[in-house]
């Protein structure tokens, strides 16, 4: 299996949310992860990390931030260049998916949960 290192932006410790779900599926499945959130903690072993450090190795970034508050991230998304941008159901932006277009990741509007488990990752 080719694993896909995948940054989860949005990522939580609250482990009602889907962001917490993928980061535990996504682990289960062997796919390394970086999680990117607004407040410390720790999931699955890995720590949350709120400083936006640009990561450059990211095969997927998968979106669980809403539309409203992606703006301050478009730079940050943008300049970690990942090689595809998954919109999980509530994060949809036409905005964003037109400027990762341009900059040449392929944009997907998808559930990173179905994926896994359907193996379409």
């Amino acid at each position: 299996m080719l694993q896909k290192k995948t940054l989860i932006l949005g990522a939580t410790t609250n482990a009602d949310r889907y962001a917490y779900m993928a980061a535990e599926r996504l682990t289960a499945h062997q796919h390394p992860i970086v999680l990117v959130g607004i407040k410390k903690g720790e999931v699955v072993g890995q720590p949350i990390d709120n400083s936006r450090q640009i990561h450059t190795d990211i095969d997927t970034l998968t979106l669980y931030v809403g539309p409203q508050n992606q703006p301050e991230w478009y730079d940050y998304i943008l300049q970690t260049k990942p090689q595809r941008l998954i919109f999980n159901p509530g994060t949809e932006n036409p905005e964003l998916a037109q400027k990762a277009s341009q900059a040449g990741i392929e944009v997907l509007y998808a559930c990173t949960l179905v994926m896994l488990s359907t193996q379409q990752y």
